[in-house]
């Protein structure tokens, strides 16, 4: 049989478009199966507000995601969520170790827990503020640009009520003073009442006996503060909105400037050369530990300290690993006058100490 050249060119057509069909549908046969979809499920605890940043990234949400977990939280204070209604939550994520011997101490069970990041208990204050502070010697400069206060000189200020002229800084109002968060309530308030006690107790942790001798002392000097608030997120970000004239000077976390440096730069840009890091010498180690209360919370520990949220924690939140190795230098923040080691550290005094400090702080009253 004769074949026209239009029919055989239709033929081959025809065939070619069977061929691509039949590979096709081979093709996929031949593929792996899409994985099921990982069932999620829900975790909720206490969160300290200085890590609200980390949990509501979206990279954190979908590495989360990938274990299977939606996380939620609501915010405490590090002290305060060990005595919080804990029905319902699955973790607790204070901000240091003494939190959770506070929490044991008042009866909260873990069913595991760990220490996930670390950061050192720094001061904010403004570069006038800093700059006055070292013509008057309670801060020194280093030659890498950072700054060290000298807790013992700030200390000794404070008890003897010098006025904010007389260490230096002349356009100050009324006596220096180191703002902070609520030290029954609030970590980074909880730590620098151990710092100071420690000060006080000649540079030696502090202990049941010395705190008994202070704890006037102490009461006296946050007395200074007035107001203090819960969170150390929420103080950061008054001291950052109220100005040298309010709030000349505070304590708070060092991941917490490293955080607004990547994830608000713009707000960043507008006090870059103005709010300055001062590392206090000594200084204290905030470790901030997630408490397991059951499988889920367990879950999300494991989450926590795997490499990529460490990763995470670290390059875009300021957190130091668990393991006090970052992944690269502090510099990458482009904040000046950072330290990738912290020269001078001094230990937190002892769970009794602690509770002991505690207990005498409660309900202290701002000076009238």
């Amino acid at each position: 049989m004769n074949l026209s050249k239009s029919k055989i060119i239709g033929l081959i057509a025809l065939l070619a478009v069977v061929a691509i069909v039949g590979g096709a549908f081979v093709w996929r046969q031949a593929q792996p199966k899409p994985a099921a979809p990982v069932e999620k499920v829900s975790v909720t605890g206490y969160l300290g507000g200085e890590k609200i940043g980390l949990f509501d990234d979206a990279k954190f949400k979908e590495l989360a995601a990938e274990q299977g977990l939606n996380v939620d939280y609501r915010k405490a204070g590090s002290l305060a969520m060990m005595d919080a209604d804990a029905n319902g939550m699955d973790y607790l994520f204070p901000s240091s170790r003494a939190a959770v011997e506070y929490g044991k101490a008042k009866g909260v069970k873990a069913t595991q827990s760990d220490i996930v990041f670390n950061s050192p208990i720094v001061l904010y204050t403004h570069k006038a503020v800093a700059e006055g502070l070292v013509s008057g010697g309670l801060i020194t400069k280093d030659d890498s640009g950072a700054y060290h206060m000298d807790m013992a000189k700030a200390v000794d200020a404070m008890v003897n009520s010098k006025t904010w002229a007389d260490v230096g800084y002349a356009a100050g109002y009324g006596q220096f003073r180191i703002d902070s968060t609520d030290p029954v309530q609030s970590n980074s308030g909880n730590e620098y009442a151990a710092l100071i006690a420690t000060v006080l107790n000649g540079g030696q942790p502090a202990t049941t006996e010395s705190v008994a001798r202070d704890g006037e002392t102490i009461k006296a000097i946050f007395a200074k503060s007035g107001w203090m608030e819960t969170s150390s997120e929420d103080s950061f970000n008054q001291f950052l909105t109220l100005g040298v004239g309010s709030k000349p000077m505070m304590v708070g976390y060092e991941s917490q400037l490293l955080d607004l440096a990547v994830n608000q730069p713009d707000a960043f840009k507008q006090i870059k050369d103005d709010v300055v890091i001062v590392y206090p010498t000594p200084t204290v180690w905030s470790t901030h530990t997630l408490m397991a209360l059951d499988d889920k919370g367990v879950k999300l520990l494991d989450l926590l300290k795997s490499q990529k949220v460490q990763k995470l924690a670290w390059e875009r939140h300021g957190f130091r690993a668990a393991n006090f190795a970052g992944t690269d230098p502090i510099k990458r923040f482009g904040v000046p006058g950072t330290l990738d080691q912290i020269p001078a550290v001094s230990e937190l005094p002892n769970n009794d100490a602690m509770q002991q400090l505690i207990t005498a702080l409660q309900g202290v009253q701002p000076q009238q």
